[in-house]
């Protein structure tokens, strides 16, 4: 069983995230400070240290060097994003965005701890070998591509990174949401000559449209209200390696020409500033909307759309892939199994039938996530359809996922709710509501995060308002 401490001066924050990460086999321990840690443990006899950026006394980056090569994960408010970006360059093997989701530290946990096993293996197999676990994808199934699936269009996909890897051209990923966009992105990056420099990730969607143009390129003291110091951005952050910029079709227009001048002039000019200064950044940009379309009717900058358009990589749904769902369900399955210590579990029949004829409108990320709730909730040694969840007509809208959504169903009886399903409800209280709540209260209510929430306006067809009361 993995043992990870968590080092986090709030005693909220700290008791909640252990909880999580017990309630998911882990073995926890806790410390509030560097100091706290180093007294009481040995640090480098754990498997990962999740440690707060901002702590009392020596920041969290002290212990990337007291931990003697073990991963530390950093936690930061995006207000500080920046120097999470610089706690990667001097070790830190990621770091995540407070306030975070459940599920969404999850996988960070499970992704770098499987990394290091995986590295271990390459070194015992091959002597000599060394790796950083942050550099590699997830899986060895598809040898240094590390993405599972053997299907024509998959095959075709591997050749393409291959060839495209190597260069600096700009490079435009489309796909449905829960296709593996990043991991495609991760492959570029790690078979580049820049993949020794930082791979900088950011969701365009998940970042409040106020913040966007700061967040990329940074912005000088007094820009605005609240600019009380210099800040770098995030493509500044990317300089030598490259910069990922998911659901790059939710920029705003405004930081759209600036992220043209980065790509046309290789500089950027921080918000405020009338000095630019150069960057050497390779850019690769995901969406599952068509560009082409909203260049159209001038919702995004035809001159941008042709910049990004160089090298353009199409993942296909998991619905299009054909036995390659079963060869990544068994995949997932075995990977859940070790985490939770159980060697015990299949799929039983009717489940791999579900399994190979169920649409997946979530994609791989929807399989993913049935598999590990299949896991946890198996009470046997196989796992049935019901159990997968996939039977059902709402399948990808349960209560789990909106852990907040029935309560208000049941606690606003002046509301129609009676005869809505859950996807329904969520539409009318968004709609409802969406006018005077801000993106976080919106979420805050649902019990969802505003990730989450952006995804479900995404899939449903519900546009985020533009104006209006703060995105928060």
């Amino acid at each position: 069983m993995p043992h990870i401490l968590i080092v986090e001066d709030e005693t909220i924050i700290r008791s909640a995230l252990r909880r999580l990460l017990e309630r998911n086999q882990y073995q926890v321990s806790e410390a509030g400070s560097v100091q706290e840690a180093q007294e009481r443990f040995s640090i480098p006899g754990f498997d990962l240290i999740v440690s707060d950026l901002r702590l009392p006394g020596a920041p969290g980056t002290e212990l990337i060097k007291l931990s003697q090569g073990k991963p530390v994960l950093i936690m930061t408010s995006y207000a500080s994003l920046r120097s999470a970006v610089d706690s990667m360059k001097m070790g830190a093997v990621d770091y995540i965005a407070k306030p975070f989701d459940h599920d969404e530290m999850l996988q960070a946990v499970a992704r770098i701890l499987r990394d290091r096993q995986e590295a271990r293996q390459t070194s015992a197999a091959v002597p000599g070998a060394t790796g950083r676990s942050s550099e590699k994808v997830v899986d060895n199934s598809n040898g240094e591509i590390g993405i599972i699936g053997s299907c024509p269009s998959m095959l075709e996909l591997y050749s393409k990174i291959r060839k495209v890897a190597p260069t600096d051209s700009n490079v435009l990923i489309q796909g449905e949401s829960g296709t593996g966009k990043e991991l495609v992105a991760r492959a570029l990056h790690n078979l580049s000559k820049r993949a020794k420099a930082p791979l900088i990730s950011v969701n365009c969607a998940a970042i409040p449209e106020s913040l966007i143009e700061s967040e990329l390129f940074g912005h000088e003291k007094g820009a605005f209200t609240g600019a009380s110091a210099g800040r770098a951005g995030l493509v500044e952050a990317a300089d030598g390696g490259t910069l990922f910029l998911d659901e790059i079709g939710e920029l705003p227009l405004e930081a759209q020409a600036r992220l043209l001048r980065v790509l046309q002039e290789g500089e950027i000019r921080r918000v405020g500033s009338v000095q630019s200064q150069k960057v050497d950044v390779r850019l690769i940009a995901a969406t599952h909307r068509d560009l082409k379309s909203l260049a159209k009717v001038g919702q995004f900058r035809e001159d941008l759309y042709y910049r990004l358009h160089v090298i353009a990589l199409k993942l296909p749904a998991l619905r299009e892939r054909g036995s390659d769902v079963s060869e990544i369900a068994h995949a997932f399955l075995k990977r859940q199994c070790t985490r939770m210590g159980r060697d015990d579990l299949h799929f039983a029949p009717d489940a791999e039938q579900a399994i190979r004829h169920y649409a997946w409108p979530g994609n791989v990320r929807e399989l993913e996530n049935a598999i590990e709730r299949a896991v946890i909730l198996c009470e046997s040694t196989a796992i049935s359809a019901e159990l997968l969840g996939i039977d059902i007509e709402l399948d990808d809208l349960d209560d789990d996922d909106f852990p907040g959504l029935s309560a208000q169903a049941s606690s606003t009886s002046h509301e129609p709710t009676e005869d809505l399903s859950l996807e329904d409800y969520f539409q009318h209280f968004v709609l409802e509501h969406q006018d005077h709540m801000t993106e976080t209260e919106l979420a805050r209510k649902l019990g969802i995060s505003r990730k989450c929430l952006w995804e479900r306006r995404q899939r449903l067809g519900i546009p985020r308002r533009k104006t209006g009361a703060a995105t928060g």
